[in-house]
């Protein structure tokens, strides 16, 4: 593209002639007109938004409730899945926030932008570097066939939880560099986006992006691979099925991760390339990749309300101590004098099998 500016009135008085002085404007400093949404598309994420929330919230209560009432039973994974249950909750509450948002643009200022965005990487970090600890609890547990003291495995699960939240939430301070403006090129709606200093943006978006690539999607998913790899390789050579459906609980967890937050981190790595000018920029290719960073950062959402689907049509076991706990508090409400039978009776039989889910 090229722009020429005429200038012969201030050369005429100097040299008496007119000069045309030609600028090559480069079109990747231009700002690109962006395509916003139509209004049925931006009507039918809210409705999806919403949908997601109240399936999430209902389901990881009754996720929670059910992993926690087998308390004592707990194995290693089902505290690693009671607590990818409580981050599935905290990005569930986002939600509303994001059905506003595909309508009106962000219209809850600055606080909430940082605050809404540190849940979301928060999730994205936690609930990645749990599934990896599920996996090497199965391959400990199936292949090396650990024999150590429950009380210690329980012990040693809470604090890598506690450690899994540290630094979940240490590699999702960079959201505080999100901010709710209007860009330049649109004057029109708030957005709720990460806006760094312009003499350091590149850099900061390839550390920040970097970390997700690295530590938040790829070292745990060579980890996953690597034990649930060796972990079915094993199971394959036995001759029980009882260890093939506890694993396929586990193995639906992750794949339904995977497809959800894949074409999301994907579409990620391709904006940071095209920001560091390893694709080629083109505000047709921009305008592309926005439009997928929306879409799939609705799938990518959608993951707050699979697990307890998964776990009510994949997990037998789930179903039945589910099962036992209504039947449990139905006694307990309908016959008082035999409370504490009732109790022995039902907690017996969900505690059987070491765990609440598997």
């Amino acid at each position: 593209m090229s722009i020429t500016f005429e200038l012969g009135d201030f050369y005429d008085q100097e040299n008496n002639t007119n000069n045309l002085t030609t600028y090559i404007v480069d079109p990747r400093t231009l700002p690109c007109e962006p395509k916003l949404l139509v209004p049925t598309t931006a009507v039918a994420m809210c409705l999806i938004h919403i949908t997601i929330f109240f399936l999430a919230i209902p389901g990881n209560l009754l996720v929670g409730w059910v992993i926690a009432a087998n308390w004592q039973a707990m194995s290693p994974s089902d505290v690693y899945l009671f607590h990818l249950t409580l981050a599935d909750g905290l990005l569930a509450l986002a939600l509303p926030f994001w059905a506003v948002d595909a309508i009106r643009g962000w219209i809850f200022g600055d606080f909430l932008c940082k605050v809404i965005s540190i849940t979301i990487e928060a999730n994205f970090y936690t609930s990645i570097l749990f599934l990896a600890c599920i996996s090497i609890d199965r391959y400990l547990a199936i292949v090396r066939a650990a024999e150590t003291r429950k009380d210690r495995q329980q012990l040693c699960s809470w604090i890598v939880c506690a450690s899994v939240w540290i630094v979940g939430c240490a590699l999702a301070l960079p959201a505080l560099f999100n901010d709710a403006f209007k860009p330049e090129n649109d004057s029109k709606r708030m957005v709720c986006s990460e806006r760094y200093d312009f003499g350091s943006a590149t850099l900061w978006r390839r550390m920040t992006r970097g970390l997700r690539h690295i530590l938040g999607f790829l070292l745990p998913l060579v980890v996953m691979l690597t034990c649930y790899g060796i972990t079915i390789t094993r199971l394959l050579r036995t001759r029980g099925f009882q260890k093939h459906r506890a694993m396929r609980v586990i193995v639906a967890v992750v794949i339904a991760f995977l497809l959800c937050w894949t074409p999301y981190h994907l579409t990620v790595i391709v904006d940071t390339l095209m920001r560091s000018d390893v694709v080629p920029f083109t505000c047709a290719m921009r305008n592309r990749v926005d439009m997928a960073l929306q879409v799939t950062h609705s799938l990518a959402l959608l993951h707050s309300c699979i697990n307890p689907v998964l776990y009510a049509f994949v997990g037998a076991k789930f179903r039945k101590n589910l099962r036992l706990l209504v039947e449990k508090n139905f006694r307990q409400e309908r016959k008082s004098v035999s409370r504490s039978s009732s109790r022995s009776r039902s907690t017996s039989q969900t505690s059987e099998g070491n765990g609440a889910l598997f």
